[in-house]
This record gives C-alpha cells, sequence and structure tokens, in this order.
C-alpha cells in the first residue's frame, strides 16, 4: 500500500473517536492499543489490534482486556506482555491471532475458535491449546513453533481445511495425535528439532502434503509404512534422525519426490525401490556413518549399463532420463565413486568433502551441467587435465588437498566465479585462470610461489592469499595489488553507476608506496579539499599490516570511515596459525561510498576541507594493526593508470615481438610499432641475450602482468615429475 493512502485511511479511523482511541474500529499506535488495553477501554467497536513493542518494553494486562471487544477479528501482539491474572476472554469472531511469546499454557476455556483461519502463536508457553474437539472449518494454519512447553497437539479431525502447521522447535513435544494424520488438506508439516518425539501415526492419509520436515527427530526410530502412499510429497526431511536406522522398501512409490535429505541417520541401507523416484533432484547422505561405499556402489542411479542384460539397460535409460540436481555424499570415507555418476546429466551440485580420493574418479569430468563442485579435504594428489571439460562450472572448492599444482585447462572454464583451494600445503604454483573469476582463496598455502595474473582489465578477483610467505618472495606485493587496482579502477570508468570494489588479503609487512597517506597504527587522517569529494572522487583505497600476536579462533577486522562501519573482514585460522604480518587492502568506487558519503564525506570545515579518519580495529584480542593506508583515487589518477598501462602494453608487444623473432625470425620490427613502443626502450639483439634477462632488466616485474615465463617453466615441470611419480 502506497503511505498516502496508509496515512489517509488511519486518518479516517481516527477521526472516529479523536478522543477515545477504544471506540475505534482499528488500533496500531503503540500508546493508543497500550491505552486501551491497560484501562479496559475497549468497546464492541473495535475489530483490529496491532501492538508491536519495543524489545526491552514490558506491560501487564488483566485478566479482562479483551472482554468488552465482541467483535474483534484481528489480534497481532509482539513483545513482552504479561498476563498474572490469565485471559478470561478473547472473541469468538477472531478470523487472525498472531501472538509472539503468548504467556499463558492454554487459551481461555470460553473461546470457541469456529471463525479462525490462523493461529500463529511462535515462542509461547502454550502447554495445550485447548481440549477435546473443537469446530476449525475455516482454520488453514497453525503455527506453534518454538513453543518449548507444548507437550501435544490437540484432536484436529474437525479441522478439515488445515493446510500448514509448523511445530518445528516444540522440543518436549512427544506425542502426535492420531487425527493428524487424517488431514487431506494438509500442504506443509514441520516437526523440525521435536527431540523427544518416538513415532508417528501408523495411518497417514496426507493426500495433499507436499512438505514433511522430521530433521533433529533425534529419537524418532522408524517411518510407518503408510508413508509410502504420499503421492504429493516432494520434500522429505529425515536429516539428523540419528536412531532411524532404516527406510520403508517402498519409499520409491513417491513418484513426486524431489527432495531427499538423510544425513545424519543410522541407515545401513538404500532401498531397491529409491531407483524409481524419476523426478529426485536432491539426494543428501553426508554423515551416514553405516552406509559404506561398496552400497553407494550398489545405488541404481549409479549403475553402470550393462547392454546385453535387460535389467541394466533399464538401468541405463534411468541414468540418462534422472532429474537429479544435486548430491551430496560427506566426510563418508568413499574411495571411490561408480563410472555411473556420470550418466546423472541433470546434476548441478555434487558435494563431496571429507573422503579419500587419491585419484579422482573420471565419471565426475562427464557432468556437463555441473555448477558446484565441493571435492575438500579429500586428500586429492592429482587434478586430471580433463578438469576444463566442466565447462558449466562456477564454484569450484579444492580446499585441503595434496595436489602441487592445477591443470592448465582451468582456463577452458569460462564460467567459473569461485575458486577455493586454502589449506593445500602442497600447492606451489597457479596458472592464468578464467577471465571471470571473481574470487580465489588460497589460504595457509604454504608452498605456493608462483601467480600467474593476465594482463587484461576484466582480471580483478578478490584475492585471499593469507600465510603464502613464498609467494610474496617471488612478486612483491605493493605491484601485485597495483596492477589490480589498475584494472578495477579503470575498469569503473565503464560501469559509474555500479558499486564496484575489491579486495586483497596477502603476507606483507609494508603499505605500498603509492598510498600517499600513511600513518603507524591502526588509523589514518586524511585532510582534502571538499571538491575533490564532491565532484572529483572516483574512489577511495586503504590497507592494513596487521598480526596475529595470539591466536583465539578465527579472527575480524572492521573498517570504518569517521566512525561508520563499512567493512568487516573475518580471518579464519582454520588451517593452521598465521604467524608473519600480513597485508589487507580494499578499494571502493565513489559509487559504493556514495551510500555513506553524505553523512561522512562531504562534512567540511570553515576553510573547505572535509576530514576523514580511516580506522581498522580488531573485533578480537591478539590481532593488532600495526600500519595503515589510504589514498583518495582522483581523476588524475586514472589518468596517470591509464598512461601506465598504456606503457606497460606497449612494453609487452615489444616482449612477444622480440619472443617471435627469436622462434620464427620475423622482420625487423616497422617504424609504427617502433612509435607504439615509444622512446626509452632499446633494442636489443636476441642473438645475444636470452628473454628471461631482457624481461629482468628492461622491464623490471613484468612477471606480475604476465606471469614469469621461467617460473612458469619450472613450475610446469614440478607438476609433470609429480604426476610422473
Amino acid at each position: 500500500m502506497h503511505d498516502l493512502l496508509k496515512e489517509m485511511g488511519q486518518d479516517i479511523v481516527r477521526c472516529e473517536s479523536p478522543e477515545e482511541p477504544g471506540k475505534r474500529s482499528r488500533l496500531w499506535a503503540y500508546n493508543d492499543v497500550l491505552h486501551v488495553l491497560t484501562k479496559n477501554t475497549g468497546t464492541d467497536v473495535v475489530k483490529g489490534i496491532m501492538l508491536n513493542m519495543p524489545f526491552e518494553a514490558k506491560e501487564r494486562l488483566s485478566a479482562e482486556a479483551f472482554t468488552k471487544m465482541k467483535i474483534l477479528r484481528f489480534l497481532k501482539i509482539g513483545g513482552r506482555i504479561q498476563l498474572p491474572q490469565g485471559l478470561s476472554y478473547l472473541s469468538n469472531e477472531l478470523r487472525i491471532i498472531d501472538w509472539h511469546g503468548y504467556p499463558l499454557k492454554s487459551m481461555p476455556t470460553s473461546f470457541q475458535p469456529n471463525k479462525l483461519v490462523e493461529l500463529r502463536m511462535r515462542c509461547s508457553d502454550i502447554k495445550q491449546l485447548w481440549k477435546g474437539i473443537m469446530i476449525l472449518n475455516e482454520l488453514k494454519l497453525i503455527d506453534l513453533s518454538d513453543s518449548q512447553n507444548l507437550i501435544e497437539i490437540p484432536d484436529l479431525s474437525e479441522a478439515p481445511n488445515l493446510k500448514q502447521l509448523f511445530l518445528n522447535g516444540c522440543t518436549r513435544l512427544s506425542n502426535i495425535h492420531p487425527s493428524l494424520g487424517d488431514l487431506k488438506q494438509l500442504i506443509r508439516l514441520d516437526l523440525n528439532g521435536c527431540k523427544r518425539l518416538k513415532s508417528l501415526p501408523h495411518k497417514i492419509s496426507l493426500e495433499a502434503l507436499e512438505f514433511f520436515n522430521l530433521s533433529g527427530c533425534s529419537n524418532l526410530s522408524s517411518l510407518p509404512i503408510a508413508i509410502c502412499s504420499l503421492m504429493s510429497l516432494k520434500t522429505l526431511n529425515l536429516s539428523s534422525c540419528s536412531k532411524l536406522d532404516e527406510l520403508p522398501e517402498n519409499l520409491g512409490k513417491i513418484k513426486g519426490l524431489e527432495v531427499l535429505d538423510l544425513s545424519g541417520t543410522a541407515i545401513t541401507g538404500l532401498p531397491s525401490s529409491i531407483g524409481h523416484l524419476k523426478n529426485l533432484k536432491v539426494l543428501s547422505l553426508s554423515r551416514c556413518v553405516g552406509l559404506s561405499s561398496n552400497k553407494l556402489t550398489r545405488f541404481p542411479l549409479m549403475q553402470r549399463r550393462r547392454s546385453p542384460d535387460p535389467m541394466g539397460m533399464l538401468e541405463g535409460s534411468l541414468i540418462g532420463s534422472c532429474s537429479l540436481t544435486a548430491l551430496d555424499i560427506i566426510y563418508r570415507n568413499v574411495q571411490s565413486i561408480p563410472n555411473g555418476l556420470g550418466g546423472l546429466s541433470s546434476l548441478r551440485d555434487l558435494n563431496l568433502m571429507g573422503n579419500n580420493f587419491v585419484c579422482l574418479p573420471e565419471s565426475i569430468f562427464q557432468l556437463s551441467n555441473l555448477t558446484n563442485l565441493d571435492l575438500s579435504h579429500c586428500n586429492v594428489q592429482t587434478i586430471p587435465n580433463v578438469l576444463g571439460c566442466l565447462s558449466s562450472l562456477e564454484r569450484l572448492n579444492l580446499s585441503g588437498n595434496n595436489f602441487v599444482c592445477l591443470p592448465e585447462s582451468i582456463i577452458q572454464l569460462s564460467n567459473l566465479r569461485f575458486l577455493l583451494m586454502s589449506g593445500c600445503a602442497h600447492l606451489r604454483m597457479l596458472p592464468k585462470l578464467p577471465l571471470n573469476i571473481v574470487y580465489v582463496e588460497a589460504i595457509k598455502c604454504t608452498s605456493l610461489e608462483t601467480l600467474s595474473l593476465r594482463p587484461e582489465s576484466d582480471f580483478r578477483p578478490h584475492l585471499r592469499l593469507l600465510g603464502c610467505d613464498k609467494l610474496i618472495k617471488n612478486q612483491d606485493s605493493g605491484d601485485l595489488f597495483s596492477t589490480m587496482l589498475r584494472h578495477v579502477i579503470i575498469d569503473t570508468q565503464g560501469h559509474q553507476n555500479e558499486p564496484i570494489y575489491c579486495y586483497m588479503e596477502i603476507p606483507g609487512s609494508e603499505i605500498p608506496k603509492w598510498f600517499s597517506h600513511q600513518n603507524v597504527g591502526g588509523s589514518v587522517n586524511l585532510q582534502v579539499p571538499s571538491d575533490l569529494i564532491r565532484n572529483k572522487l572516483m574512489g577511495l583505497a586503504v590497507c592494513a599490516v596487521f598480526v596475529f600476536r595470539k591466536h583465539h579462533g578465527d579472527g575480524r577486522l572492521e573498517f570504518s570511515l569517521n566512525g561508520q562501519p563499512i567493512f568487516r573482514f573475518s580471518l579464519s585460522n582454520e588451517f593452521g596459525k598465521i604467524i608473519s604480518y600480513q597485508l589487507l587492502m580494499l578499494y571502493n568506487s565513489s559509487t559504493r561510498l556514495a551510500f555513506w558519503d553524505e553523512k561522512i564525506l562531504k562534512k567540511s570545515d570553515a576553510n573547505g576541507f572535509s576530514q576523514i579518519e580511516v580506522k581498522f580495529e580488531s573485533e578480537v584480542p591478539g590481532l593488532e594493526v600495526m600500519k595503515c593506508g589510504a589514498h583518495l583515487v582522483s581523476e588524475r589518477d586514472i589518468e596517470d593508470l591509464k598512461l601506465r598501462l598504456g606503457r606497460a602494453a606497449a612494453s609487452s608487444l615489444l616482449i612477444m615481438r622480440t619472443v617471435l623473432r627469436i622462434q620464427k625470425k620475423i622482420p625487423k620490427l616497422s617504424e609504427a610499432e617502433m612509435t607504439l613502443m615509444g622512446k626509452g626502450l632499446d633494442l636489443v639483439d636476441p642473438k645475444r641475450i636470452r628473454l628471461p634477462n631482457l624481461i629482468e632488466r628492461k622491464i623490471p616485474r613484468l612477471g606480475n602482468w604476465l606471469g614469469n615465463s621461467s617460473t612458469q617453466e619450472q613450475g610446469d615441470s614440478d607438476c609433470e615429475e609429480e604426476k610422473s611419480q
């Protein structure tokens, strides 16, 4: 509803009784509602009440607070209301009750909810709603979630139109009334976290049920056979049902089942009929400690086609038509995956974290539609070159493995956006990565020596390389960041309305010289002409050198401007302690800063200067910021950066042409090419000097733009040597 219409409607209601709120049809203003309820001034005119109390507020009402409101239809209360004398009356005309934290053990005995449509009492003290059978023909929703005193639900046989029942978090609920099993219109049933629930009704005729959540019912030991007759069921969540050791044999009869979560159950096998679930899209088998890998091999969806055998052909056709889109088999210590996995042509998410693959199953690389692959902590020692066949892959997690290098074919993954490799202690080098990648995480890769950055302007991922000390010995951190930053800033010019930012976390103990404002400690002050802030500011780059003095788990570092929090960094110790100095760098475009600049950037003093305090603060003990720096990026910086990039591009062309002259004996460079190179670059006879020396002498640190060719060759030989072993 438009605000003007809302205000007009409220004015009309106020005019019903300007002086006495209890004579208005609707009450919503906090003070008006409290006046009516605490003074008992309500009348039979009131149809709706909405009370949203401040978190710290607490009010006491009398038992007669609602007695005079005979036609009350809508009641919504949020906050801490106390009823020390109980509640004697609620209107039988109520359609909706939404009372968060209802403080009593039951509803008023005189209440007849015949017209009730929705009953929402989350986090209530309800122990039993009411006794006996109530006529509830209009009731469509009951939400008693997180009502931890609830021990049973009433007879619902006279609630034929109930569609949603939420009992999640009712930790004392131990009995389900048999009438629940005959609710023909029930679509959603949530019993998540009902830890004392031991069994379900034997008769279940929930013809319309689509969502059934039993997650966390840790005392549930079996499922009724009748569950296999739920033809409309799409989602069955049995995760963390730790005593459930067997599934009904006819589970495969639930033809419409799309999501089956068996993670954390005690099952030791899968029923053979599960292969008939042709609409199954998500299957989770993580933490099923009793399910051995050889039983996974016998899982019908993963068996190979055995061609003259008719049954094998049937299974093969099933593989081709299977609609499974997500498969989760984590922490199972599985050593091999059946080749039939490659037949799951619709699979998009595959999570195999925490298994024990020395060699990766070839069948994985047949999954052309796979977008998310998690192979973290799988003891993988070699990544095959066929990785490049996963053309749809968007997210790849290889953290905690033992491989030495990634295959060059990774550059073929044009859709890859997230690459995670933290804790890969043997990883020595990274090849050229796809241009569309936006996030690279390689925390505590202690052997990493070479990172091949590409010169294209679109390559600007967020880099997290904490603890990669060997990398910084080979590649200067300041130049590494400056290279990326130039591309980001210039690229921002084509996307002036987009809030662009990038950040980088690498080992380092010095603030790069490019940062014009530097200081010891966690803050630095900038005094900037206000016209620069208002008209010419392109963005802001900041950085900080920090060190872990003491390790207290994960750390958090907050960056703020003039006391306003802008960005929080989470610094994980998951892959081991980080003891060296680390460098954090962040760039925010002016568009991104626009969210805050009215309050914190555009204030100026009498002399026309804006005072800006850049500050980094640790949110945990033991994390100390040693130095920090900042640089306001202006239009002049943009021009300087473009000029530097132009010179670098010219230098790159010179090197490429020199390489070609060596290999193909091409003619000398033309005058036009010489002009393009610019002044100050002496041509050297390629017959008298080696290419790496030329790079080192004439264009220092070009390896940071293109990847040092000699280091690259050495890295390739390391990989080949590793593969041969």
